[in-house]
Parts: C-alpha cells; sequence; structure tokens
C-alpha cells in the first residue's frame, strides 16, 4: 500500500504553532508520515521530531525556514542565480537542508531549483495574465499577446540561468550522494521557474536516477496549463519514468494547494503517470478545511492513487 505524508504547509496556523500539535493531528488523520516544508522553522521541526509519532520521510528545500538579513526568507535565495554570491548562498541553504535530511532519516529532498531573471517575483506579462484569468478574460488578442511577450521574454534569457542551475544541483548532488539522498527537481509555480519541461534533459543530464529526479507537482501544472503556458501533460509524458515523488493537492481556478476532491483537477492522467510511487505527499494549504485534510487520501484511493 502507498504511503501518505502530510506537507507541514498545513501547519502554517497559530494551533499548531507547537510542532507536535501538527505530529498529532496527521496520526489521528491517517497519515503515515511527514514532510518538512520550506515554510517551517527551527523550533516546529524539533517538536515534531520529539513527538515521535510519524517518520519525516522528505524535505523541501529550502527548510528550515530562516530569515535573511535583507528581512526576506530563505526561500527568496535563487539556485540559478547569475551573481556568485547569491548562487552560493542558495546553495548553502539546500545543504541546510540535506543535513537536516540525513539528520532526520529523510531518503528525499525536493528543491525548487531557480528561476530566470533578477526579481523573484513573477513577470509583469505573467501577472496580467494571472488577473485577466480571474476576471474572466481567457482568451483573445490581448491574453495571446502576453502569453507571446511572456514567452519570449523568458527564452531571450533562460540560457546563463539554466547553466547556474545545473551547477547548483551539481554542488547538491555531490552532498547528497553520499548520504543516500536524492533529489527531486519539482515542476514550478510561475512561468519564469526552472525547468520546464524540455529544460529537464540538460539539468538532470549524467546524474543517475538514483541521485536527481524529477518531482511532479499536481497544481503546478495544472495552474500553468490553465494559462495556456504550457500543457498539464507535458511534464509526465516525458519524465514519469524519472520521478522520484509527486506533491498531491487539488486546483479551484487558478488557486491550487486545495485538499484532493476540493477541486477540479482531472486525476486519471495523474494516476497513470505517478501511480507506481510508493510515496506521496499531500501538499494542503492551512486554509484548507480539516475535514477535506481527513478525507483526502479515501478521495485518492478513489482515483487510483492508492
Amino acid at each position: 500500500m502507498s504511503q501518505f505524508a502530510l506537507s507541514t504547509m498545513f501547519a502554517q496556523q497559530p494551533r499548531f504553532e507547537d510542532g507536535a500539535a501538527f505530529a498529532r493531528f496527521a496520526a489521528e488523520a491517517g497519515y503515515d508520515a511527514i514532510e518538512i516544508s520550506h515554510s517551517t522553522p527551527l523550533e516546529k521541526i524539533a517538536a515534531i521530531r520529539a513527538a515521535n509519532l510519524l517518520p519525516i520521510v522528505s524535505i523541501h528545500q529550502p527548510a528550515p525556514y530562516e530569515k535573511l538579513p535583507n528581512g526576506r526568507g530563505n526561500g527568496s535565495l535563487n539556485l540559478a542565480a547569475l551573481d556568485d554570491d547569491e548562487r552560493g548562498a542558495a546553495v548553502a541553504a539546500a545543504l541546510r537542508s540535506i543535513d537536516l535530511a540525513a539528520e532526520v532519516g529523510a531518503r528525499r529532498v525536493v528543491v525548487h531549483l531557480g528561476h530566470v531573471g533578477s526579481p523573484r517575483e513573477q513577470f509583469d506579462e505573467e501577472l496580467a495574465l494571472r488577473r485577466a484569468f480571474d476576471a474572466g478574460e481567457r482568451s483573445g488578442p490581448r491574453v495571446e499577446a502576453l502569453r507571446a511577450a511572456l514567452v519570449e521574454r523568458r527564452a531571450a534569457l533562460a540560457e546563463p540561468h539554466l547553466a547556474a542551475a545545473r551547477r547548483s544541483l551539481a554542488e547538491l548532488v555531490a552532498a547528497a550522494r553520499r548520504r543516500g539522498i536524492a533529489i527531486g527537481i519539482e515542476n514550478r509555480y510561475h512561468y519564469h521557474e526552472i525547468p520546464h519541461p524540455a529544460e529537464y534533459e540538460v539539468i538532470l543530464e549524467g546524474f543517475d536516477p538514483s541521485e536527481a529526479g524529477y518531482w511532479h507537482d499536481v497544481g503546478h501544472a495544472e495552474v500553468l496549463h490553465r494559462l495556456g503556458l504550457i500543457d498539464r501533460r507535458a511534464w509526465l509524458s516525458r519524465w514519469a519514468p524519472r520521478c522520484i515523488g509527486a506533491h498531491l493537492h487539488d486546483v479551484d481556478g487558478i488557486g491550487d494547494h486545495r485538499a484532493p476532491g476540493n477541486g477540479d483537477v482531472s486525476w486519471e492522467y495523474i494516476a497513470s503517470g505517478v501511480g507506481r510511487l510508493e510515496s506521496y505527499t499531500l501538499e494542503i494549504n492551512q486554509h484548507q478545511p480539516d475535514e477535506r485534510v481527513r478525507a483526502a487520501r479515501e478521495f485518492l484511493a478513489g482515483v487510483g492513487l492508492a
């Protein structure tokens, strides 16, 4: 039977300030394990571990959460940065996630491999596309022009950032390899982020599947599809054989991280693509009702993920 982990994304609420309370909830809700998300501070991780109720099976880089001198979280660091100091800081934060995985006995580290361009925020064209979608404008000349401009802008900037991302991954794999930890490169939520489906070819070249693989995020793929940017099937149709893990959550409009069953994702192609996995993480946000979180496992069994 498949193993289901609950991400500490759901623990970002006052009642779970004590990580032990979150661990108790996850165990009582029928989950088998926990994934530590990049939003989780060290104190909460320590409390989850001390509760000793469920194993921690994966770490989502850059965990633990830390605030940087500029006031932003360490999740703002870019593993694909062209500036060597910034890229080095991002690698150092990711290496701490690998250290944490080794310490808690997790065998997977989920990695956000960075983004194209200087700001972490999405490009203006994508922001306009998202606002148009929410306003009911899904097609037409303005939407098509925004898509074309976004694609062109990213393509013009991507190559050096991909090379930087590849250098960063090589450093992470070297550290994880000797600990028996695999790096899962997650498909991302924004178009300017790395990698796109075809870019995994360059990113993963030369790495053994036991060292680095594809990590499928259902909601991220769905949102980019709904914006008309990347077909939802493009990820798994090419990378299912290299898939080492998955974040399962539902989508409503272009809002993701809903509990499975609390949205309108088509789950059939997902089950066919990741159904062979032995473990899944439910990455559900803190605004979802408890009953949906508890019912998610049964829902997923009904769509062939069990």
